[in-house]
């Protein structure tokens, strides 16, 4: 699993899922919020994971260049960031639309009828 992540398991989990994922969910969030289309979260994914990498080599003596590492992290990051992003955006056309649309759900809204 460490050839895997480039680190430990548990630093992995701490430092690239819980920190740098409340990143990603912030991210998403301020995507949705200015009306960006949702491919713009791949550049900052991919900047996030650089970001975790980075500290993950510099704080825990982590692999630096771990391509899978990277690409772990990069994947987990964005789909952290399309939780935030739709989250964001089914909150959003509820309330600036009352009249068009209702919930249905945390990620979903539906046609009034």
């Amino acid at each position: 699993m460490e050839t895997l992540l480039g680190t430990t398991p548990g630093v992995f989990v701490g430092l690239t899922i819980v920190l740098f994922g409340g990143a990603a969910l912030m991210t998403g969030d301020a995507l949705a919020g200015t009306w960006r289309p949702f491919w713009h979260a791949v550049p900052y994914a991919l900047l996030l994971a650089a970001g975790a990498r980075f500290l993950t080599f510099a704080l825990f003596d982590g692999d630096l260049l771990s391509p899978s590492g990277f690409a772990v992290g990069a994947v987990i990051l964005f789909g952290l960031a399309g939780v935030g992003y739709r989250r964001k955006q089914a909150r959003r056309m509820v309330r600036q639309y009352p009249w068009l649309y209702e919930r249905a759900g945390v990620f979903s809204w539906r046609d009034k009828r």
